[in-house]
């Protein structure tokens, strides 16, 4: 199937918000199809060469985060989160936008997901006993609506000290309600389920995060 080739040109912009933009592609004459972005014009995905389309970095960092502590069952650590477009409060990993002191590290994603965890559970991952992986560098969220993209990271954390997770760290428009640690069998009924213990949906990343602890490919 022949695809189409859009350019900077054939792109219009409909809005401009602090945390959203609108364009407009038109990838025929006469036809239109409508991009929700954080990125501006220039940033764009589909305006990218190929090269810079597979070079170019996520927007934001989901973080599957186990607690691996010696003697003990591993655990996967997810916190609830309020999500204004759902209205209520969804079971989620840590996660966050990549941002320009980022990008400047030797790994922007792991970077990223460090700072990420830090804020939101407030533990500091440890380099040297800690391990870290990045799952897959992009994966993008619903292409049929937005270009926006998140990197899935794996943090596994040693020997953590649990008395320590806080939710102080909050930045912004983030609220939190509370932390989940999830055993392996838990988290198979989440899955099973379809839903967290409050009867809510939960998000892609969030399956995502319960399929990867289940299958035991973190290992």
């Amino acid at each position: 199937m022949q695809g189409y080739s859009i350019t900077k040109d054939m792109v219009k912009e409909i809005a401009d918000k602090k945390f959203i933009r609108l364009y407009d592609l038109q990838y025929q004459e006469g036809r239109h199809y409508f991009d929700a972005t954080r990125r501006p014009l220039d940033g764009i995905v589909a305006i990218k060469t190929e090269d810079e389309f597979q070079k170019m970095l996520p927007d934001a960092v989901s973080c599957v985060v186990i607690i691996d502590n010696e003697g003990e069952q591993e655990k996967l650590l997810l916190s609830y989160e309020y999500r204004y477009p759902a209205g209520r409060f969804l079971l989620g990993v840590p996660a966050g936008l990549v941002d320009k002191e980022d990008e400047k590290s030797d790994n922007p994603i792991l970077e990223t997901a460090k700072r990420e965890i830090h804020e939101e559970t407030g533990i500091v991952v440890d380099d040297s006993k800690d391990r870290l992986s990045v799952i897959n560098p992009l994966v993008f969220s619903t292409p049929g609506m937005t270009d926006e993209s998140n990197a899935l990271a794996l943090v596994v954390l040693k020997n953590v000290d649990l008395s320590t997770l806080t939710q102080e760290g909050a930045e912004g428009q983030e609220c939190f309600d509370g932390f989940v640690l999830l055993t392996k069998e838990k988290a198979g009924e989440l899955l099973k389920n379809g839903v967290d213990e409050r009867g809510h949906f939960y998000s892609v990343y969030t399956w995502a995060a319960l399929m990867y602890f289940c299958t035991d490919m973190w290992k």
